[in-house]
């Protein structure tokens, strides 16, 4: 059996390099691509929330927005952080 592929393999050889030539540029073809992520995504999950307020100074906003969000949000499992900001008429937390 393996006599026969190497006597083909002689006989045919113009056969047999153009055969890996082709299987050489496929692959080079395909290693193109090939989609490789360098450095792995590994950053945590957010969700921002945003809130308008107008007219709403930054202790009201502190006061009747976010305070009440942030402590809703403290009950969610698996939370490592919470951070936030009041500004006149905005709310932002970061959870």
């Amino acid at each position: 059996m393996f006599e026969r592929i190497i006597r083909f393999s002689i006989e045919q050889r113009w056969l047999v390099i153009l055969a890996v030539l082709g299987m050489a540029a496929l692959g080079v073809f395909n290693y193109q691509r090939l989609p490789i992520d360098a450095v792995p995504d590994i950053t945590n999950v957010q969700v921002q929330i945003n809130t308008a307020a107008p007219g709403y100074s930054p202790l009201e906003v502190e006061q009747r927005l976010t305070y009440p969000l942030e402590t809703v949000m403290a009950g969610i499992p698996n939370l490592e952080q919470t951070r936030s900001l009041s500004r006149y008429g905005l709310s932002q937390i970061t959870v």
